[in-house]
């Protein structure tokens, strides 16, 4: 009698947490996951009353396996295991020179001073950056995934962000406002996320985390010098049912909106400290003196995992970053310095598969300007980019931590976090539930313009 109490016991709280599991996919848009889930909850507990209630030789020995299997499974959810869970983060050697990233790149025109002594110094680069330029280009019709609503909207934002620019520096108020650095620093963290920002973590300002010269715009070739003192780090989520439509031309709208946010938090957290007197800088989109995810890495906001962007705890790499720095005094934060998020990436190499440039290395980490980390081939990502018309987000819409923040997807990041071993499991039944290489999501119904 007390085996089958158990047996349904058990039973009963697997299948409710399975039919948990199908609902959430099912609000999701999950379906094959839902239906895995589902069809779990049935097994489970097919096979637990079977046990309960029917009679066969060895009942005793089922019984055995099925509480050794569940006790072991709940065991190594709680169990801390696996060495090396925090680590002692490789700090860069050198400075990266904004000239050298994509996007300025793409701002070189033919036939003007800054092209001719780009390619000048990197030859190498023409013949890479020439076949980009071959293409229509982001947001550009004739792409392949050109929507006339989708691009205009997102062309909007970044228009916005554009005319904000000129507010990312401002006027310092002539009377400086005394404050305490740990008051200080938990007011601005508490308003930032009331004014939308997920998370806000501080760190003092690095000279890797500064470019060495400008590249974009009037900076061009301008040399950046560490000014401030400390850097404050702002992430803002992008939707999660947007961003699994990767790479639709929703993708690309929900990025710039994202952009405009987290650009607006910036110049607003900016403005307030130039308020009380001390000086301040927002570096938002198209208008960066430092390299954001190095900055919030090193606020405590996240790891640089395998695709080369910040992995938030809660959110994978569905953020996108801004970054305030001052001379402001502030209670700098601890890096995370957690090992589960690269070890995940070790194994994973989920992004990689799905990579529709196969800019994401396979291979494990190398020393790069010192630096230990994976390197994204940026050039072949780009000239997708200019093939698609959007800015991808295959690599984030697949990423087993960028699951909706709730309570089904959180127990499972906790336990990843906490035991090495369900680590290696989840990923596996990330693939299971999920599909290796899922496909991109229909538009949500709301955007659907037939």
């Amino acid at each position: 009698m007390r085996m089958q109490l158990i047996l349904i016991f058990a039973g009963t709280a697997l299948f409710l947490f399975f039919i948990y599991a199908a609902l959430v996919s099912l609000r999701e848009r999950e379906q094959l996951a839902a239906k895995r889930f589902l069809s779990g909850a049935v097994l489970l507990a097919l096979l637990f009353l079977a046990t309960a209630f029917v009679s066969f030789d060895g009942k005793a020995f089922v019984f055995s396996l099925l509480m050794a299997g569940l006790l072991s499974g709940i065991l190594l959810f709680l169990i801390p295991n696996g060495k090396n869970r925090r680590y002692r983060q490789v700090k860069p050697e050198g400075r990266i020179d904004e000239r050298d990233t994509m996007f300025s790149r793409n701002e070189l025109m033919p036939d003007t001073e800054n092209f001719e002594d780009y390619y000048r110094r990197n030859p190498e680069k023409k013949v890479l950056d020439d076949r980009f330029r071959k293409n229509k280009g982001l947001l550009q019709k004739g792409t392949s995934q050109y929507h006339p609503f989708y691009f205009a909207s997102a062309d909007a934002s970044f228009e916005t962000i554009a005319a904000l620019r000129n507010f990312v520096n401002g006027t310092v108020a002539t009377e400086r406002i005394p404050v305490e650095e740990e008051e200080i620093s938990r007011y601005i963290k508490n308003w930032s996320k009331k004014l939308g920002a997920v998370d806000c973590g501080i760190t003092e300002l690095q000279d890797y985390h500064i470019y060495s010269t400008g590249g974009r715009g009037e900076r061009y070739g301008q040399k950046f010098v560490k000014s401030h003192r400390f850097a404050i780090a702002f992430t803002v989520e992008m939707n999660h049912e947007m961003i699994q439509t990767a790479p639709a031309g929703t993708v690309v709208m929900e990025s710039g909106q994202q952009y405009l946010e987290s650009g607006r938090i910036a110049i607003q957290v900016a403005r307030f400290i130039r308020n009380l007197g001390y000086e301040a800088r927002a570096h938002i989109d198209g208008n960066y003196e430092v390299v954001c995810p190095l900055v919030a890495r090193d606020a405590g906001l996240g790891e640089i995992g395998r695709m080369g962007l910040l992995m938030t705890p809660k959110l994978g790499p569905r953020v996108r970053i801004s970054v305030v720095t001052t001379n402001l005094p502030l209670m700098a934060d601890k890096p995370l310095h957690d090992f589960s998020f690269i070890d995940a990436c070790v194994q994973c190499k989920k992004c990689a598969e799905v990579c529709p440039s196969n800019a994401i290395s396979f291979n494990d980490r190398e020393i790069i300007n010192g630096s230990l980390r994976w390197q994204i081939n940026q050039e072949s990502c780009f000239t997708f980019w200019t093939v698609a018309g959007t800015d991808c987000g295959r690599c984030i819409s697949v990423c087993p931590y960028s699951h909706p923040d709730n309570g089904l997807h959180n127990l499972i990041r906790f336990g990843m976090y906490n035991s090495g071993i369900f680590r290696k499991v989840a990923l596996k039944m990330d693939d299971v539930f999920y599909g290796r290489k899922p496909v991109p999501k229909p538009v949500p119904q709301k955007l659907q313009t037939i």
